[in-house]
Parts: structure tokens; sequence; C-alpha cells
């Protein structure tokens, strides 16, 4: 007898009052109820009840085996009716908020791939690189880079993401490889307008807000692969996540240049409204996601 069919056979004698009621209910004989009740007091090495001719009574361990005995059963419904949803009703649509360049150069495969193992389920993908307001645009989830402030919201890291200055080998031919950011040249800067850097106290990251404040940016956009193929074609350089310079980098289209003073890695999250019971769904969907990319994302093996 497994220590889960001890415990639901000990709450049935407590919730029905006595060994016979509950042997009519879990539709077996007095006899084994007391023994697998015995078997349970052998294991946990205390006495559960006190039996009089006519009644039983809890003892103080049988009241605290009781709270940790519903607990564990409980758990173990929970357990069973989420594992349960994942092969009967994973299926319906999800709307997702992603970034643009990160769901072009990389979410796709992904899709594909969610799709064809769990085909019953429609994705509605929306990109966009601003913060979009999860609850109030009615999504399901959006994956989102760098530092979460919204307490309202579940945040599931998805994979890291690093981030590297870079500059064509002819750039760097012409104007040299600076050894510290005070050597970068402010009006070469190849500007993304989302990012915000306000609470980033690296010395790169000052030195390239300073510069700004100081000089108009070279080319400001807001979308990191336009500023990384003006950057490959010598004309400045670039801070973007690996997952957008990556290629070029092995390609050696771009050349990573004061990886020391880099700001640290970041991120990704997915990111969704607080609810106890997840939507089988989505829950299926993110775990995918995590499994997909993993801790260290391919893009950076």
């Amino acid at each position: 007898m497994d220590r889960i069919d001890l415990l639901k056979t000990f709450v049935t004698v407590v919730n029905e009052g006595s060994f016979t009621n509950a042997a009519l209910r879990l539709n077996t004989s007095n006899q084994l109820v007391s023994k697998y009740i015995s078997q349970l007091e052998k294991k946990l090495d205390v006495r559960l009840f006190n039996r009089t001719t006519r009644k039983i009574h809890l003892t103080e361990a049988g009241y605290q085996c009781l709270q940790h005995a519903n607990h564990i059963l409980e758990s173990m419904n929970d357990m069973e009716g989420q594992l349960g949803l994942l092969s009967t009703q994973v299926k319906g649509t999800l709307r997702v908020s992603a970034p643009v360049s990160f769901s072009t150069l990389h979410l796709s495969s992904c899709l594909s791939a969610f799709q064809k193992q769990f085909p019953d389920v429609s994705i509605n993908l929306q990109l966009n690189d601003r913060k979009v307001d999860v609850v109030d645009e009615g999504l399901d989830v959006a994956l989102r880079a760098g530092v979460l402030s919204d307490s309202s919201l579940v945040a599931k890291k998805i994979t890291t993401i690093k981030l590297a200055l870079c500059a064509s080998p002819s750039y760097l031919k012409k104007y040299g490889i600076p050894e510290h950011p005070s050597q970068l040249k402010p009006e070469h800067y190849l500007e993304y307008s989302h990012v915000n850097y306000e609470n980033e106290e690296s010395e790169l990251i000052q030195a390239l807000k300073a510069n700004a404040q100081k000089h108009t940016p070279r080319l400001t956009a807001n979308n990191g692969e336009v500023l990384s193929d003006v950057a490959a074609q010598g004309e400045g350089y670039v801070l973007q996540p690996t997952f957008i310079v990556a290629e070029a980098l092995k390609n050696q289209e771009l050349v990573s240049i004061l990886e020391d003073f880099v700001p640290q890695s970041i991120s990704l999250y997915a990111v969704y409204p607080h609810r106890k019971l997840v939507s089988s769904k989505l829950r299926v969907f993110i775990d995918f996601l995590c499994e997909f990319f993993e801790e260290e994302p391919y893009w950076d093996r």
C-alpha cells in the first residue's frame, strides 16, 4: 500500500467518523481499513486515533496529520487535473506580443516547431518593440527583454540575452580600436531609440549617455537590425543584443569591442497576468519557449 492511499484512507475515516463508514465509502472491508490505519501509524510512529467501542477521536498528532494529508491530497488532485488538461485541452488561440527583431530572426522557427507539436493551438502574434499593456490589450503573454518592474504580472525567464558593442573591420581600421569608452567617437554612435539605460551604471553606458547629451548620434532608429547593417557597412558602432549581431560577428562583418565595459547580460521573459490557474495552452507555450531557447541560446554557442 503506497503512502498516498494510506493518507486517502485516513482522511476518509476522519470524514466518515468511523472505520465502518469509511469501509463502505471505499468499498472495502472494515478489517482492511483498520490495517491501513495501523500501517500509517507505524510509518509515522504516532497514534492517530483514540478508539472507544462506539467512537474514534483524533489525537493531537492525528490533527496535525490531517492538515498535512489534506494539503498533500489537494496538491495531488491539482497536479492530476493540470496534467490531464495538457493531454485533453491544449487548444484555442494565444494572443502573443513579442519584439520585432527577435521574432523575425528567431521566434518564427520556434512557433513552427510549437504548432507541429500542438496543432490545435492558434497563435495571434503582434510584433512591437514598445512596452505593451498585457491586461488592457487582452494579451495572453508578452515577451520582454530587460528589467521588469510591473509587480502585477507574472514573469518567467525564457533565456539570457548578451549585449555586444560592435563595429566593422573597415571602421576600426580607419579610426582605430578603442581601449576605453572615452575613446569612442560620439558622433559615430548608431543609437537604438527604444532602449532604456536609466538604471544602468556601467562605464560604457555612462559614456554613451554623456555623449548623447553633447552630440547627435549619426543615426537613431527603432530597429536594431537596421542599425547593425549600417554598422557593418562601416558607418559607426552599435550596441545590440547578440541575437541580432551574432551572425555578423561569426562572419566577421562586425567585430566586438570594449568587451570588458559592455553591460551585463539581460533576460528575455514571458510576462502574463497573475492568475492562480494558468491555461494549458499558455503553460505549454511558455515551457516550449524555455526548452527551445534554453539558458544559453543557440546563437551564443
